[in-house]
């Protein structure tokens, strides 16, 4: 297979992964809604950066751990579970706090880096994109890929992750859609929490029937 088509071709089976709704969806739109643009958008920088620590390990080709370590793999989707059932419950149980959007923010800056931080802990916290990275890569993958190859897949998975990623937190922090999030904040966060939480329980139970 030629180079650029393998590189396009694969790229296109990323992006078709990276749209699926999922976690990291609902937590963007959900930060772009609550918070502010900048902090969706912040997220969704952590996201890409989460994509580009998945594909360089795939690059490295050490993703193949998780699918031949059994127990590694298990002992990931645990702890990866384990951590979207609590940030559905952080969530949750903020539901009816109030929230303050247009006033002054002196601490805006740790808010967005604090942003930052939880889109790449909920990006990587979900070892299935791990193996997806890992599927996609041996599938797509040429055998001897270019110099030109290695250096350009990184950085443009993360203008895919992120790209998209910022783009829905651009359009999720538009006038309307922020608008109807206030006037029913306590059940849009709650849904929010319980698909969270519900997706971390899935995981667990995944293992636990795998064990």
């Amino acid at each position: 297979m030629d180079a650029g088509f393998a590189f396009i071709a694969l790229l296109g089976a990323l992006v078709v992964g990276v749209v699926s709704p999922g976690p990291s969806f609902v937590l963007v739109a959900r930060t772009a809604i609550a918070a502010s643009r900048a902090d969706g958008v912040a997220a969704a920088l952590g996201m890409g950066l989460g994509g580009v620590a998945f594909g360089s390990l795939a690059l490295l080709g050490l993703t193949a751990l998780l699918v031949h370590a059994g127990w590694l793999y298990l002992a990931l989707k645990l702890a990866g579970g384990a951590y979207l059932v609590y940030l559905g419950i952080l969530i949750w149980r903020g539901a009816g706090a109030a929230i303050t959007v247009d006033g002054e923010a002196p601490r805006r800056g740790r808010n967005v880096l604090r942003s930052f931080w939880l889109g790449l802990a909920t990006q990587v916290s979900n070892p299935k994109a791990a193996v997806v990275y890992a599927s996609v890569f041996s599938a797509l993958m040429p055998p001897a890929p270019p110099l030109w190859f290695l250096l350009a897949l990184p950085p443009a998975l993360f203008v895919i992750e992120a790209g998209w990623y910022a783009a829905v937190a651009v359009a999720f922090s538009a006038g309307r859609p922020r608008a109807a999030y206030l006037g029913a904040k306590t059940a849009i966060d709650r849904l929010a929490g319980a698909v969270l939480a519900a997706l971390g329980l899935r995981l667990i139970y995944e293992a636990a029937r795998r064990g």
